[in-house]
């Protein structure tokens, strides 16, 4: 990767040309004050990146990239709640790796090598509830925590000892309601890796939450080409120009932290620096948003120094989640009940910060296909005061060719995926069809695409 001497380090509110007004300044104006980590702003090196195309098109450094990367990194693998008893199992896949995912008598998850130490055969290909893991092929037993229990015909395998019939195990943490795994086993603690991320999220507790929402697709390119079409603002103009009433997309702030954290902070109930200041009223900025006409006569006119639509929104937002949930949301700020707080840690799992219906982006390599990928939807709420948990979602598949806003689940974001999908064949297609061999990255509003592949190359050397 083209790689130019690092600038001296720069405060990204003072950028020349950019955009007013910067996400801070609207924060200024919130009627509530935001948590903490919504006023850190990282700075940034104000330089210039080429990625060269072999990184989403070469089958070679796809090869390298599983070998040293995926098998070295912190990865999500599920919901903590997706096998919440003991003997609930489920299996994560990874390019050609798996990974059998169980929780033990003792309440513990553990991750086994999901593959059986005797003929190889995946010990499971789904989720699953049992007291023991059995390999169908020839009934070898193990216990929950990857003991062998049994081996027909144990009188002939008098070369192998039970330790070495033990399944092999990966390294397990959870962090936030999710179970991560790395497949390497002297990899640093996970709390190491994530950063500044449980810090940030300590508010909006999401091992509170549940999945209400998993679904998956195949996309017509390589893993990374998705996610990064996730990691910027920048495309709103062309690609989701129906929201820019509503989002300041080209007032974004973008922060670095580390190698394996970033972050894009995006106002909604502001307008677009694109359209023109008092090009949408402030009344018309409810409506849009809201999707209702008659809003548009809604809106409190009182001078309080407050943004009049961003508040108007803000304080339907919290009253409906303080009804819904039996928490007063009163006190929280119009950015964690609105905004898009989208963190991302390397190398593909991406949660939403706030209080609002947390989103869960996941990208991964479809087998080993390097033009393919899955990605994943999931969405976390919180569980209403005083009732039990509500049962995690099950992960439901969108057929090939069906668009995402068929989806029941999505009424809102279904249609905005597709059009995010529409663009990532074509961009697969042309990077293998580049005439120059790069791909051209912004140094700020696309600095979290630069970091990612600066992380990268960490991993895998061009």
């Amino acid at each position: 990767m083209n790689r130019e001497t690092p600038a001296p380090l720069a405060d990204p509110e003072t950028i020349e040309g950019r955009p007013r007004p910067t996400y801070q300044m609207v924060l200024d104006r919130d009627t509530n004050p935001p948590s903490p980590c919504l006023r850190d702003v990282a700075p940034y090196h104000p330089q210039t990146v080429r990625v060269p195309t072999a990184r989403y098109t070469s089958p070679d450094y796809f090869q390298r990239e599983v070998r040293e990367m995926w098998e070295k990194v912190w990865q999500m693998a599920c919901r903590d709640e997706d096998i919440p008893a003991p003997g609930d199992q489920t299996v994560y896949d990874i390019a050609d790796r798996s990974v059998l995912l169980v929780r033990t008598e003792s309440g513990t998850v553990r991750g086994f090598v999901n593959s059986c130490p005797h003929r190889g055969r995946k010990l499971r290909a789904d989720a699953g509830q049992a007291q023991t893991i059995r390999c169908a092929f020839h009934g070898w037993t193990w216990n929950l925590d990857g003991s062998v229990k049994s081996i027909p015909c144990r009188w002939d395998f008098p070369h192998l000892t039970d330790d070495d019939a033990h399944l092999r195990e990966v390294q397990v943490d959870t962090w936030g309601g999710f179970v991560f795994i790395n497949f390497d086993t002297d990899a640093a603690p996970l709390a190491d890796y994530l950063g500044v991320l449980p810090e940030h999220f300590a508010p909006w507790r999401l091992e509170d939450c549940y999945k209400s929402v998993h679904l998956a697709g195949v996309m017509q390119c390589n893993w990374k080409v998705a996610q990064e079409a996730f990691m910027e603002s920048y495309h709103v103009i062309a690609t989701h120009p129906q929201i820019l009433p509503f989002f300041a997309d080209a007032s974004a702030q973008y922060d670095l932290y580390g190698d394996n954290v970033n972050r894009n902070l995006a106002a909604f109930g502001v307008t677009s620096p694109h359209m023109g200041e008092g090009a949408v009223s402030e009344q018309e900025i409810v409506a849009q948003m809201l999707g209702m006409r008659e809003e548009a006569q809604t809106v409190d006119p009182k001078d309080d120094g407050a943004i009049q639509a961003r508040r108007t929104l803000g304080d339907k937002t919290r009253a409906a989640f303080s009804r819904a949930y039996g928490i007063d949301h009163s006190g929280v700020s119009d950015a964690e009940v609105l905004d898009a707080l989208v963190y991302n840690v390397f190398p593909n799992f991406a949660p939403w910060g706030g209080f609002a219906p947390n989103i869960v982006y996941r990208w991964r390599p479809n087998g080993m296909d390097v033009h393919t990928c899955i990605m994943e939807v999931m969405i976390l709420k919180r569980c209403p005061a005083g009732k039990p948990r509500p049962a995690p979602a099950e992960l439901r598949w969108i057929e090939p060719g069906a668009p995402w806003s068929e989806a029941p689940e999505l009424p809102v974001l279904g249609p905005v995926i597709d059009q995010d999908i529409s663009n990532l064949g074509l961009v697969q297609d042309g990077l293998r069809n580049s005439a120059t061999g790069v791909v051209e990255l912004a140094r700020y509003e696309e600095q979290r695409i630069r970091h990612f592949h600066q992380t990268l190359g960490k991993y895998v050397a061009d």
